[in-house]
């Protein structure tokens, strides 16, 4: 039989160059040349005899014809390479690498894991840097903690886990001078305060007032800030009011650090979600700790809605 697919190296530069738009970007997570991407990707359009990619000096895109030969390799492609990495040992089956939002990993998972590791000792969980654009590509993590909505992730296993329960918080001092003075009625008296947001979803505030009864909620935000850690200690330094995840602010509402204006059940769409590409669903450490993290999870919620 003659075979007709071309060599894997060929196949991985143009999915991954597929994937990044770039063949500089591709050329870094593969660990090769520019120029080695650009050729594999010609001797790949010199096999089938028509172009697959169209180059230009932005963005790397694909011609109709690409787009259909991505689509039909670039899942089997997967596969194949985690079959094959399983095959230089038994333990990735027992091993896990996962990378998740920093603020959620230090402040709710990394304290919860003695307990993972108490149940699962046969179980080695590393973590690697975080990417907020991750894609699964190259030297990549078993699976992801990320941030957004469920639609954010169609083509992978997206579990919902934690985080879409929110609530306002501000400085003790602040909430009781505006209380004494009979300043602070309804959620929407909050819109006269300096409103502090996280800068990768500014619309939090928009979507908390309107769920918080307030529909028509065009606020006007102050100081945007990059990371949850920081936009806490800005509470904490009486620079405005924010709304973040309950289950990251739960520590400081406890211990009076900052308090909560206006305690209601609002839940938004967007939150933590353990996300992973199909083709990882069988990895047994992975179904393993999945199980382990939403269980977990819906414990956390449960204790966040009584108290």
């Amino acid at each position: 039989m003659r075979i007709r697919s071309p060599s894997m190296s060929e196949l991985h530069a143009f999915v991954t160059a597929a994937r990044l738009g770039s063949f500089t970007r591709a050329a870094d997570t593969l660990c090769v040349t520019q120029g080695a991407i650009s050729r594999a990707i010609a001797r790949l359009e010199a096999h089938f005899g028509q172009p697959l990619v169209y180059r230009n000096a932005h963005r790397l895109t694909l011609t109709e014809a690409g787009r259909s030969y991505l689509e039909g390799i670039a899942e089997p492609l997967a596969a194949l390479e985690t079959a094959s990495a399983a095959m230089f040992g038994e333990d990735r089956r027992h091993h896990l690498t996962l990378s998740a939002v920093p603020t959620l990993a230090s402040v709710w998972l990394v304290p919860r894991l003695p307990d993972f590791h108490r149940k699962h000792p046969d179980i080695r969980l590393d973590f690697v840097p975080y990417r907020r654009d991750e894609d699964f590509s190259g030297a990549k993590p078993d699976a992801a903690l990320l941030t957004g909505e469920a639609s954010t992730w169609p083509n992978w296993q997206a579990d919902y886990v934690i985080g879409r329960e929110m609530v306002p918080i501000c400085h003790p001092a602040r909430a009781h001078a505006r209380q004494s003075a009979n300043l602070w009625k309804t959620p929407a008296d909050l819109m006269g305060e300096p409103l502090l947001f996280h800068t990768t979803a500014p619309r939090n505030w928009q979507h908390w007032l309107q769920a918080a009864g307030v529909p028509d909620a065009a606020p006007m935000l102050a100081r945007g800030f990059d990371q949850v850690s920081i936009l806490l200690e800005a509470v904490k330094a009486d620079m405005g009011i924010a709304v973040l995840q309950r289950c990251l602010v739960r520590d400081a509402l406890q211990a009076g650090q900052v308090v909560a204006p206006f305690d209601l059940p609002v839940t938004l769409n967007r939150g933590y979600f353990l996300c992973a590409p199909r083709e990882k669903r069988d990895h047994p450490a992975l179904r393993i700790f999945r199980e382990w993290l939403l269980e977990l999870a819906k414990s956390d919620i449960a204790a966040l809605v009584r108290t």
